[in-house]
């Protein structure tokens, strides 16, 4: 598996003109929100409301309106997708894995926080398949987990992009012109330069910081 890993990983510094751009996110709107309705949502859905889900919807709604970030390289060709299969990177004991959410632009995020409930503890034992860990469109990584502030994803190949979140810390923050206690996760979202533009790299990164500043917007459909 190892090995596995280690030939994918440089395949891709070898293949892609990896360039990445960051950018700070306002966690506090969303940690709120989940603070006031994660025992109801547990009650309602049976699984706890985490903060990956809202990163996995916000990243689908901005991939459809940034669909080349969704896209890959064919053969000679560049092959757009209308649909979006997002890779979660899991970490086991055996090394880090990616299993895909398949269709999240049809998903709720009570779907979604299932579908990554159950490959998380299926990881974890090994059970999980391989067709399960292939044909993502993107990919999330949180090393934020693991008290990571900031870092520079690697592309998945045969993808195009990968959106790296990190840890929240408190920060002071100007909020309508009054600096305040805030908390805030820097993002990362490394991109293929061949295929994908700064400028759509950055659009698509600021698509999904207004989405989490605003979550309510992605409930309502709004987004």
């Amino acid at each position: 598996m190892r090995q596995r890993i280690a030939d994918r990983l440089k395949a891709s510094q070898n293949t892609c003109a990896m360039l990445t751009t960051f950018n700070e996110i306002d966690m506090t709107p969303l940690i709120e929100l989940r603070a006031k309705y994660k025992d109801d949502f547990a009650k309602r859905h049976d699984v706890k409301l985490g903060l990956m889900s809202p990163f996995v919807k916000a990243s689908a709604i901005a991939l459809k309106d940034v669909p080349v970030v969704n896209a890959s390289f064919g053969k000679d060709t560049i092959d757009y997708h209308d649909f979006v299969d997002i890779s979660v990177a899991v970490a086991t004991p055996r090394g880090l894995v990616v299993p895909v959410i398949r269709d999240v632009q049809t998903l709720n995020l009570a779907d979604i926080e299932k579908t990554i409930a159950d490959y998380a503890a299926r990881a974890r034992v090994n059970k999980l398949t391989m067709a399960e860990m292939t044909g993502g469109t993107f990919t999330i990584s949180n090393g934020g987990v693991f008290g990571s502030w900031f870092g520079m994803p690697i592309i998945n190949p045969p993808q195009s992009a990968i959106l790296g979140m990190h840890a929240i810390k408190k920060k002071p923050w100007v909020v309508d012109n009054e600096v305040k206690i805030r908390d805030i996760m820097a993002v990362a979202l490394t991109y293929d330069h061949r295929l994908i533009d700064g400028s759509e790299a950055v659009t698509f990164l600021v698509k999904i910081k207004n989405l989490i500043e605003d979550p309510a917007r992605m409930v309502l459909n709004l987004a």
